[in-house]
């Protein structure tokens, strides 16, 4: 074994190498029964140059740490995005934003800066707050913006958590829109909207279900009708209520009970799991039933203990009196029901599923299931309005389906731009009868793809007649009637109302009079049993203007400009959320409660439209104006 001492003298040192490779050659040749495979074969001589100049770099022996960056010329590129951030900020007023702040006490960080900082971030496509925190130190875009301070992540969260609220970040980007619209980037006149999900800041296994609270809900107001008759009795057998001046107590009624007794009834007949048939939508008023009721029962118990000399008894080996167990029966049954009401109010009526970790997160279905098995996990659903590659608008909602997403996004906008609005792009997910009455009622074109888009192109739906749409229409004295594919007439029988929300649906009713010997009853009936019910006639609920909105939208996206508007929107909308969960991986949110989520949406939203500008000011970008000779399906 050879042992090498350092030497401090660095001319001593080619003489120290030629000794250390001697002394391995020498090892080497003695080992004669050493094969080529051997480890010391593969170690590479060192050659005459390295022996005769210095191995060791100047640099290092001069032992220099800090580079004086006054000798170096640093400078941005011309065309870095930081100065079209600087151009724009430059003309934004931030009287909303500052409206959060005090004139009082220490002197903080100026949210100006701030802003600036956190929007360049997200321009970049940088959302983690420790990570803007190191490039205030270590970027030179971000030390121009901060001069020269190094906030830090303390400074950042109070920021964003506290001050920053969602109508400045409105503001300051309708602001920006108002810019784009002065330079013709933007017309507001039209918008294509959509939405995709994005999984919550929650944990995946930590949901609660309507459905599962409707079951054990159910069980415990059977526990409670049971102690209620217990009461009765005790009150009765013991004369306590001639005695104490109490009468029989009545249990509270509840709408939407039977539904569900009745459920879980089939269910212990048929020995199935106890959650699968009782519907998630189910729901149960319990406005009436009140933990307080149950506080009453137990005030009369306390009453009856006290006139009577009974002693609560909770030492071990002690039996309970009867009223004692019924006192701690309802104690546990009250607590319990007050569980119950806080998960229902924290649901609403408009959901059927919520996060523990995040109470406004809703379980929905997500196209990323790694585990193939449709899992459901904690997300929101977010919208954005676009034009021109710019996101005038986003919302953010909990509602797992774009049918409550559409008004609102179009109630901003008047709010904002007023009613410049004429046209709205949107996918099948948008087309409902309340949806398409409001852009009528406010003279919007519907460009809104239909539900059954795809399905119109079959020979299936054109050829199915016991549709309304492949029958005879007739007009007859001022009596509209339908006439079936066997010659039968259908005359109108009644006209139905349904109130939904904030409209009504009117439906006229059509029917045969006599469907009997008829030889296509199979297929225009449906679900028809020639067996259990034979004498069944042809009858249909037609919602004709429901049917005539949709007619209007099919026949605007089936035209030259539906078509252009149609690429348009999937060009622009899908684009972004492809950019946005492909090329910089943003499918999870970093902060909780929807307010937050907002908020962290449109910092975000403002960073793409800043980078979007600046690319369209260097003629990166152009605007779209369609496949040339070319038209979609």
């Amino acid at each position: 074994m050879i042992v090498c001492r350092e030497i401090g003298n660095s001319k001593h040192r080619p003489m120290r190498l030629i000794r250390v490779a001697s002394a391995y050659k020498i090892l080497y040749l003695k080992k004669k029964k050493m094969t080529r495979k051997s480890p010391f074969f593969s170690v590479p001589w060192y050659n005459g140059t390295m022996l005769k100049q210095d191995y060791y770099n100047d640099f290092f022996e001069i032992g220099q740490q800090k580079i004086n960056f006054s000798f170096f010329e640093l400078s941005l590129p011309a065309d870095d995005p930081v100065y079209t951030l600087k151009k724009v900020m430059e003309d934004l007023d931030f009287s909303g934003l500052l409206a959060g702040y005090s004139d009082k006490g220490r002197t903080g960080y100026n949210p100006i800066m701030l802003y600036s900082v956190v929007t360049y971030a997200n321009m970049l496509g940088i959302r983690s707050v420790d990570r803007i925190v190191e490039l205030c130190e270590r970027d030179l875009a971000f030390i121009w913006l901060t001069k020269g301070q190094k906030p830090k992540r303390d400074a950042f969260y109070d920021f964003k958590g506290k001050k920053l609220t969602g109508e400045a970040l409105d503001e300051l980007n309708y602001q920006f829109i108002r810019r784009l619209e002065k330079e013709h980037l933007v017309t507001l006149k039209e918008l294509y909207i959509d939405g995709t999900k994005i999984e919550a800041n929650a944990n995946r296994y930590t949901f609660v279900w309507r459905g599962t609270i409707n079951y054990h809900l159910a069980g415990l107001l059977d526990t409670i009708d049971a102690l209620y008759t217990r009461y009765n009795t005790i009150l009765a057998e013991n004369g306590y209520g001639e005695k104490y001046d109490l009468g029989n107590a009545h249990m509270f009624i509840i709408d939407g009970m039977e539904k569900v007794r009745k459920v879980i009834e089939e269910n212990r007949r048929r020995k199935l799991t106890k959650h699968k048939k009782i519907p998630n939508n189910t729901i149960i008023e319990i406005d009436n039933c009140s933990p307080l009721e149950i506080r009453k029962l137990q005030n009369n118990l306390k009453r009856i203990v006290e006139g009577e000399n009974i002693r609560f008894v909770y030492e071990k080996g002690k039996k309970k009196p009867e009223i004692q167990k019924l006192y701690d029966a309802l104690e546990e049954c009250g607590h319990r029901l007050m569980e119950y009401k806080e998960c229902f109010e924290i649901m609403g009526k408009d959901r059927n599923s919520y996060s523990k970790t995040d109470l406004e997160a809703t379980f929905m279905r997500m196209k990323e299931d790694h585990m193939l098995n449709g899992q459901l996990k904690p997300g929101y659903n977010v919208q954005i309005a676009v034009e021109n590659y710019f996101i005038i608008h986003s919302y953010v909602s909990n509602d797992r389906t774009d049918y409550n997403t559409l008004i609102p996004v179009l109630e901003k906008h008047e709010k904002a731009f007023g009613n410049t609005l004429e046209a709205v792009t949107a996918d099948s997910g948008y087309c409902c009868e309340k949806n398409l009455l409001y852009l009528e009622d406010r003279g919007i074109r519907s460009y809104i793809k239909l539900q059954d888009h795809e399905a119109r192109k079959t020979r299936a739906y054109r050829e199915d007649i016991g549709k309304y749409y492949n029958m005879t229409y007739a007009v007859f004295e001022d009596e509209h009637y339908y006439i079936c594919h066997d010659g039968r007439e259908l005359r109108h029988v009644r006209t139905e109302r349904k109130e939904q929300d904030g409209y009504t649906q009117t439906y006229e009713v059509y029917g045969c009079a006599d469907c009997s010997e008829c030889a296509h009853k199979g297929k225009c009936l449906y679900k028809y049993d020639a067996e259990k019910n034979p004498e069944r006639n042809k009858v249909m609920k037609i919602n004709e203007r429901w049917e005539r909105l949709k007619e209007e939208s099919n026949a605007n996206i089936q035209s030259e400009e539906g078509i252009l508007k149609r690429q348009i929107r999937s060009i622009q909308t899908e684009g972004h959320f492809g950019d946005i969960k492909g090329n910089e991986d943003f499918r999870r949110f970093n902060y909780r409660t929807a307010e937050k989520v907002y908020k962290e949406f449109m910092l975000y939203v403002i960073g793409r439209n800043v980078m979007k500008y600046h690319r369209f000011i260097h003629k990166k970008i152009e605007k779209y104006e369609g496949k040339k000779e070319q038209k979609a399906a």
